[in-house]
Formats: C-alpha cells, structure tokens, sequence
C-alpha cells in the first residue's frame, strides 16, 4: 500500500494517477472540504483508491491512513501560495506529525520532494523551508529519499502558466525580476511523476538526497521569451529590481484573493538552480522531454487572460 500526503495538489494528482496506472494500490488523506467540491480528481472512485476523510495534523486520522502502508511519498506543501506562517505549518508542523505516525506505523520509507537550492541556512524563505523538511525526513527514523526537483511545469502549474497569465493581462509589458540571468532547470511533470515512480525500484535511491531537472538549462529571459513565441503573445520585457516586484506581490497579496507573482515565486528566482544534466536518466532512467515541445501540447490552446482572471479572484486554499 501506497500513502500519497498532498494528492489534491498539482504533482499529488498526477502521481496518484501513475501509480494506479501501475497496478499500485494507494491511500490518500483529502479533507472533508475538497470531498464535497464539484470537481474531483479524474480518479476518485478508483478500485484501488482508498480515501481517508480528515486533515494529517489530526493524529488519529494519521494512524488509520497509515495501517498498512508501505511507502509514503509526501508531496503536501505550501509552496506557491502561503505566507511564512502558512509554510511553517503546513510543512514543518505536518511533517512532525507525519514522521512520528509513520515510525508508529513501521512505514518503509519516506520519498519527498524538495527543490534545487534547498538548505535550512538559505535566507529566502522557501528554500529554508524545505532545507529544514529535508532535515526533518532525514531525522524522522523512517528510511528516506528526497528528491530535489528544478521548477516542475505542465498543463496545472503556477510558474509558467502565470507567466502566460500576466502576458495576456498586459498587452505592451512583461516586468521581469532583474536582468533575466538567472539559470533555471525547468523539468515536466510526467517526466518527475516517472522519476518518482522509478524511486519504488531503485533500491540504490534509499537514504540519498537526488538532484534532478529537465533536458535543458534556459535563464528566465530566454523562458519568457519562449512562452512569448508559443502563445504568440510578445510583449516588451522590462527588467525591475527584485525588490520592487517582492513589493508589488506583498501589495497585490493584500488586495486580491490571490497573486500571480508570490514571495516563494521570487524565492525561487533569486539564484541559479540546476542539477547535472543526465541525473534523471542515470537515477530513474527517465529520458526528459525538451521544455518548447512540452509547451506546444498546451500553451497555445487556452484563453490566458480569462484564466489570469479567474486565479486572482479565486478564493486562497485553506491548509487542510
């Protein structure tokens, strides 16, 4: 058995469906909130999908979604909309509750995800965050891998997707953080969906902290303007210091609902993050797809600004 924290999430949902692609029986924590939305999951209601109704700060709820489990891969997370406080809980918090049920529960081991540049030292709040989750799983007393991962893209995500929204809600600027040198390793999410499936046979990955990314390394000017060429949607690119944009976002985080450019967003973008190039095929044998193939698939087939819209007056989730 297979406990997946996080499976409502953007990579949770599309782990949960590899898994039982594979014949993989999974467990999955969702709280009684996301139970009664009208939009679920394409596999709820799967055979070999067992759904606990709870939240995994509460013990009790732990210890049932546990029994039996063998693997967990923690995936619950923060990441894109919550404050200091909201990181702190739902990361740290969630973690001490996870470790200490899982040693109740004799779980075989722990896979997380992590980012590049993670490291409980970092003085940007994210990648301290999970420097310090890192640290957590290490010490839980459960085998462990973690899996530190370049910015995950796809059809859901909150990085690229937001570029294109804020592409389509100005039609002369795009404002970007800095000079755009910033060297990023941007991986898709069915090829880290595919690497953390492999983890469950790789037995050399137990107890290791893994690097990866995707076929390529691109600056954030050169990212910009290939979601610019896939949409069509070129725009002049003026670079802001950081901390004007980092003002901006505190600004607009206050007023709307929800940002299009968040602190962790800047986080991220502070530094060059990168693994070495052929980590995913030499760990999970995983063969990265390139990152303008991948957005052709999706990029230029939606209505950006409707969708930039409807995200930032949509409601904040709740830590569940």
């Amino acid at each position: 058995m297979i406990f997946v924290t996080g499976a409502a999430g953007f990579i949770g949902r599309a782990l949960v469906q590899k898994l039982l692609d594979e014949g993989q029986s999974v467990r999955v924590v969702l709280s009684p909130r996301l139970l009664k939305r009208r939009r679920q999951p394409s596999w709820m209601g799967h055979d070999r999908l067992e759904v606990v109704s709870g939240l995994l700060t509460d013990a009790e709820v732990l210890y049932r979604a546990l029994t039996g489990v063998d693997v967990i891969f923690h995936l619950e997370n923060a990441q894109w909309w919550g404050r200091p406080r909201n990181l702190e809980r739902v990361e740290l918090v969630g973690l001490r509750y996870l470790g200490a049920a899982a040693r109740t529960a004799r779980v075989g081991r722990i896979i997380t995800l992590s980012h590049l540049g993670a490291s409980p030292s970092s003085a940007f709040p994210i990648l301290k965050v999970k420097g310090q989750v890192e640290e957590g799983v290490k010490n839980s007393g459960v085998a462990y891998t973690i899996i530190r991962s370049g910015l995950v893209y796809g059809a859901d995500d909150a990085f690229i997707n937001h570029i294109a929204m804020m592409l389509a809600t100005n039609p002369i600027l795009f404002l970007m953080p800095g000079s755009g040198d910033v060297v990023l390793h941007p991986i898709y999410i069915d090829d880290l969906v595919a690497a953390l499936v492999n983890t469950l046979s790789r037995i050399d990955t137990v107890d290791n902290v893994i690097e990866i990314g995707g076929a390529e390394y691109t600056t954030l000017y050169d990212l910009i303007r290939t979601v610019m060429r896939v949409t069509r949607m070129g725009r002049l690119v003026i670079g802001l210091p950081p901390y004007i944009l980092r003002l901006t976002s505190g600004i607009y985080s206050r007023i709307l609902p929800r940002s299009l450019i968040t602190p962790q967003w800047m986080d991220l973008l502070a530094g060059n993050h990168t693994a070495r190039l052929g980590n995913l095929y030499d760990h999970f044998g995983v063969r990265p797809r390139r990152l303008e193939d991948t957005l052709l698939t999706y990029l230029p087939k939606r209505r950006w600004f409707f969708r930039g819209l409807a995200y930032v007056f949509r409601r904040r989730p709740r830590e569940n």
